[in-house]
């Protein structure tokens, strides 16, 4: 499975929450300018919770960009050191765009997204499950309640699977009937499957075969 590092501009998105980065796979740098004295207690918390997978990178003096420009430099030393992990920056500014277009064609997995919720092991799963609405001939999709709604479901499988301890599933079938006996029987299918994607994708399940092991955060999802 490989690492996913996360790299907040913290200056542009305010992230208050970390609960979806919880897995193992996941890795964090909040960068921070020199004006970002006041955290939320939430994000503090989270990540001392992280350990040595989570670092604040603060800036000394400000200047214009100067947090573009160390995110960039930090997300070279990273993909230097782990060319194999995937780079997201959680960050509003397009600026980012182009380096991301870059580190694609030199075949580095990367991504800039708006919030964490909006990562691609997220928001693609919970697009996937939403039916076209076709309107003067394009495709629209209604993501941002849908997307509210699988997360909300990824949170209650994993809390679920955290508390049956050594009671978990052990193949991937058994795995998707727990899931919808939990979500709800009314439930459909293809969530069910959207929600079972994310927990592979995100490093909390791991599938080899027919068999199933488990990395689930040591707390529950908030």
């Amino acid at each position: 499975m490989k690492t996913n590092y996360v790299l907040i501009d913290y200056e542009n998105v305010h992230v208050k929450s970390l609960a979806l980065l919880k897995g193992e796979y996941f890795q964090v740098r909040v960068f921070l300018g020199p004006k970002n004295t006041k955290l939320p207690v939430e994000l503090v918390l989270a990540m001392q919770e992280f350990g040595n997978r989570a670092e604040y990178i603060v800036l000394e003096t400000s200047g214009q960009n100067a947090l573009d420009f160390h995110i960039a430099y930090y997300l070279g030393v990273l993909a230097t050191v782990d060319p194999t992990g995937f780079f997201h920056i959680i960050s509003k500014d397009t600026g980012f765009d182009p380096l991301i277009q870059h580190l694609k064609m030199r075949k580095i997995f990367s991504a800039r997204s708006a919030s964490i919720e909006e990562m691609p092991c997220f928001n693609k799963v919970a697009a996937s499950t939403v039916g076209p609405n076709k309107a003067s001939g394009e495709e629209k999709f209604n993501q941002p309640a849908t997307r509210t709604s699988i997360e909300d479901m990824i949170k209650t499988a994993v809390n679920d699977l955290i508390k049956r301890k050594a009671a978990k599933p052990r193949t991937p079938r058994t795995l998707r009937s727990t899931i919808h006996a939990k979500c709800g029987k009314e439930v459909s299918i293809a969530d069910i499957d959207a929600v079972y994607e994310a927990l592979v994708k995100c490093g909390y399940v791991k599938v080899n075969e027919e068999k199933v092991t488990y990395a689930l955060p040591t707390t529950q999802l908030a």
